[in-house]
């Protein structure tokens, strides 16, 4: 079967000095970098250290050939949206990631399909930017779980998913800045326990505001599984009953109407919880996604899916490839 992933990042190698160019800090550069692997600084300090996968195609190619993955969806590492910068200046940065990656797109048109990101902090900009990349051929966008502390339902962001909607540009949804980072940074709870939660609040701020009814074309997929929503959709759709004064201000339908209206990738890193997953959501609403090439991300793509006793090959073939076709408006690679 033909294999899509979803989910997977790249970062160009040689990135510009934009602390030195804007003048003032927070923006990603890199260090100590050799053939093999490079520290990705932010301050002056390291925020990880990245393998040749994250930015060479070749490696990436070879490793999609080992794991038989036929195409990848490239997105920019999140912590480059630079959405707390001077928006001006994270459209400089958002350009310079889209033209990297539509340009690795073309290289291999056979194997990368390519996901923008745009200055989400200012709305006129990512409307621009958002159409620019309709343009070089970018097929979609990558967004922040939250943008600034305000949620996907935030007014502010209704004209981008207008013109998101027009265009025919699907939306992937990556936790990014979780809520209580700073209460709980040792044991690296963030990534562990913070991105599932931060997920489920993007997907609630968008059902809760009343998104998927004012933009019902809008296409709209969630990383990580829809991280813990999927779990905790009863608590949820119970907190609507019972306090509609409080849940139902923006938006009177219920929850749990919504499971099926929108995508999640597959990395749920157990096969109880794929099969659960597929279960509350819908065979059709489930994608293959990995998170490449990162350790929290899934070590041979698509084996969880591929080995379920319980998903038959019909299933099969909606999670590997026909669901994230769909999501991307094609109807063949």
């Amino acid at each position: 079967m033909l294999k899509i992933d979803i989910h997977t990042h790249i970062i160009p190698k040689e990135i510009p000095d934009f602390s030195k160019k804007f003048g003032y800090e927070g923006f990603v550069s890199m260090a100590n970098e050799t053939l093999k692997k490079a520290d990705m600084m932010i301050f002056g300090e390291k925020f990880r250290t990245i393998k040749c996968n994250c930015w060479s195609v070749e490696e990436r190619i070879s490793d999609m050939n080992k794991h038989k993955i036929d195409v990848q969806v490239l997105s920019p590492i999140p912590v480059m949206f630079c959405y707390w910068a001077r928006p001006k200046d994270t459209l400089i940065v958002s350009q310079f990631l889209n033209d990297f990656i539509i340009q690795e797109c073309q290289k291999y048109p056979e194997n990368f399909i390519g996901l923008g990101t745009v200055p989400m902090q200012d709305t006129k900009l990512s409307i621009l930017e958002l159409e620019r990349c309709k343009k070089i051929g970018l097929r979609g966008i990558e967004i922040g779980s939250n943008i600034n502390n305000k949620n996907l339902s935030d007014n502010d962001f209704h004209p981008f998913y207008e013109a998101a909607e027009e265009l025919n540009m699907p939306l992937f949804i990556h936790p990014w800045e979780m809520m209580g980072m700073s209460q709980m940074s040792k044991y690296w709870l963030p990534w562990l326990v913070g991105m599932p939660a931060e997920t489920s609040r993007a997907i609630c701020s968008m059902i809760f505001g009343g998104i998927f009814e004012k933009f019902p074309n809008l296409r709209v997929a969630f990383a990580h599984g829809g991280g813990s929503f999927p779990h905790i959709v009863g608590r949820i759709e119970k907190g609507f009953l019972e306090r509609p004064d409080l849940c139902a201000i923006d938006n009177q339908i219920n929850p749990r109407s919504y499971l099926g209206k929108f995508y999640v990738d597959s990395l749920v890193h157990s096969q109880e919880a794929l099969n659960y997953l597929i279960k509350i959501l819908g065979p059709n609403s489930v994608i293959l996604g990995s998170d490449y090439p990162f350790p929290l991300g899934e070590k041979i793509p698509g084996k969880a899916i591929e080995i379920s006793s319980n998903i038959n090959d019909d299933v099969k073939n909606n999670l590997l490839n026909k669901n994230a076709l769909n999501w991307l408006g094609l109807k063949k690679i």
